[in-house]
């Protein structure tokens, strides 16, 4: 198989650099500074235990693209972005294969709207891109676990498992590059589970580290508490934090990495780039959403959601706004 890394950013650099470390095919898809210094220097990849330099093709984007029988594409874009990719690349992808290694639970819908093969990806994968053609991974031995399985509607053999042989080969690959893998048919329950823990993203991009005062905390609290009424409100399943603690074990623990700045979320990586979006609608908006469809009030997501837009509407540092003021205005 050959991985064609869609965003290359964070999430797709760290993937795509493990694959081609351990000897896999990849392109990486870039743009703008972040394309050409993969182009001129290859991608640094830096983890506590080794600083690489891994030098895949680099596609600035699907008029670069000659396909394969034997290509995956990995989208690995923010969901504000995945409608533009989405349109760019179904016109040259046939029926090939699409994984959603995003946040969020909204894409892979999206995606079958132009995909036949589609396939969810859960990401628990922290990892760092501030500068042009680096990322930074931080979990140690394994740079993270990413289930994988297909999303209902897909076209396909299952096996009895309702887990294809497309998912397995996949998941084998993702395994071989020390990343935890899981085939599974469950997988959106999985992505449910992370998009509770991702609530909390907006209020680290707002007020900064949610260690750093009680209040924070609270607000994460009454932001996942809404999100799991929600989705029981909604007759969705989702994994349990046991269940999920179990699976991760000792594998994956953040550590200092050389050189490196502190680990922080996507939404405040979003904010501190100075994007001028943010993936908030489709994180505690999307509890806000199925709050509305079923009747659960969300007065936390729906002031998360906001705030975090204005922010970054109007390029405002990450972190900048007091954790009382945070609170006050929620």
């Amino acid at each position: 198989m050959r991985y064609i890394i869609i965003g290359a950013g964070a999430v797709g650099g760290t993937i795509g650099g493990r694959l081609a470390q351990a000897g896999h095919e990849v392109a990486l898809v870039a743009r703008g500074a972040h394309g050409e210094a993969l182009r001129e220097h290859g991608l640094r990849l830096l983890t506590p235990d080794e600083s690489l330099t891994l030098r895949p093709p680099v596609l600035a984007g699907p008029e670069e693209y000659r396909p394969t029988a034997e290509d995956v594409l990995v989208l690995a874009v923010k969901t504000q972005d995945t409608v533009a990719a989405l349109d760019a690349w179904a016109p040259v992808a046939g029926d090939l294969p699409l994984l959603c290694a995003q946040n969020g639970v909204a894409n892979e819908r999206l995606a079958l709207r132009r995909f036949p093969r589609v396939y969810g990806v859960c990401v628990w994968l922290p990892s760092l891109f501030l500068e042009p053609g680096v990322v930074v991974a931080p979990c140690a031995p394994l740079s993270g676990m990413l289930h994988v399985g297909p999303f209902p509607g897909s076209t396909g053999p299952a096996d009895g498992d309702g887990v294809d042989d497309t998912a397995r080969r996949i998941a084998a690959d993702l395994e071989s590059a020390r990343f935890l893998a899981p085939a599974r048919s469950d997988v959106m329950r999985w992505k449910y589970a992370k998009l509770l823990t991702n609530l909390g993203n907006a209020v680290e991009a707002i007020a900064g580290p949610l260690g750093s005062d009680p209040l924070l905390g609270q607000l994460v609290e009454r932001a996942v508490a809404e999100g799991a009424a929600v989705l029981t409100a909604a007759g969705i399943a989702f994994a349990g934090q046991e269940e999920q603690r179990a699976l991760r074990g000792d594998r994956m623990d953040i550590h200092p990495v050389p050189g490196a700045p502190e680990s922080r979320g996507s939404s405040w990586q979003s904010l501190r780039r100075g994007t001028g979006t943010i993936e908030a609608d489709y994180l505690n908006g999307e509890i806000v959403l199925l709050g509305r469809l079923h009747g659960v009030p969300t007065p936390v997501n729906e002031g998360l959601v906001a705030i975090a837009n204005t922010f970054a509407r109007e390029g405002r540092e990450p972190g900048s706004l007091p954790a009382a003021e945070l609170a006050a205005l929620v």
